[in-house]
């Protein structure tokens, strides 16, 4: 895949599916779109098996997928105060690489990666967003 392609703004999206995937492969690697569909169902099937195993998934560059047991435990109802039962569960965490960190955070002008924004700049910044999406 083409390493560091930047989405065009007039192509920016909430949310990336599957199908965009697909057609990223279609586009960039020059599979066809059944050959980049099937390759994409292979993936995630497998990545979904290995975690329903109980299976830690490590992605260089990009992070790490891990399943934890979480054994039941006593709670409370916060309306009622009433202690109930936290029944035991699997619970699937993803922790992204110092990598994948750096380049989402690379847009934000500063080296820590925190950053703090007062009312009135995040005002100005949000407008100005909106205002460069139209």
């Amino acid at each position: 895949m083409n390493e560091g392609a930047q989405v065009p703004k007039e192509k920016l999206i909430v949310a990336m599916t599957k199908a965009d995937i697909v057609e990223a492969l279609y586009d960039q690697v020059g599979f066809s779109k059944k050959e980049a569909a099937d390759l994409v169902e292979l993936v995630f099937d497998t990545l979904k098996t290995t975690l329903a195993h109980g299976q830690k998934i490590k992605i260089s560059g990009f992070g790490n997928f891990v399943v934890r047991e979480k054994h039941s435990r006593v709670g409370r109802n916060p309306q009622t105060g009433e202690s109930i039962e936290i029944s035991a569960r699997r619970v699937l965490t993803f922790r992204p690489s110092q990598v994948l960190r750096a380049e989402v955070n690379s847009g934000l002008g500063t080296d820590s990666g925190d950053t703090h924004l007062d009312d009135e700049d995040s005002d100005a910044d949000e407008h100005d967003s909106l205002e460069k999406l139209r």
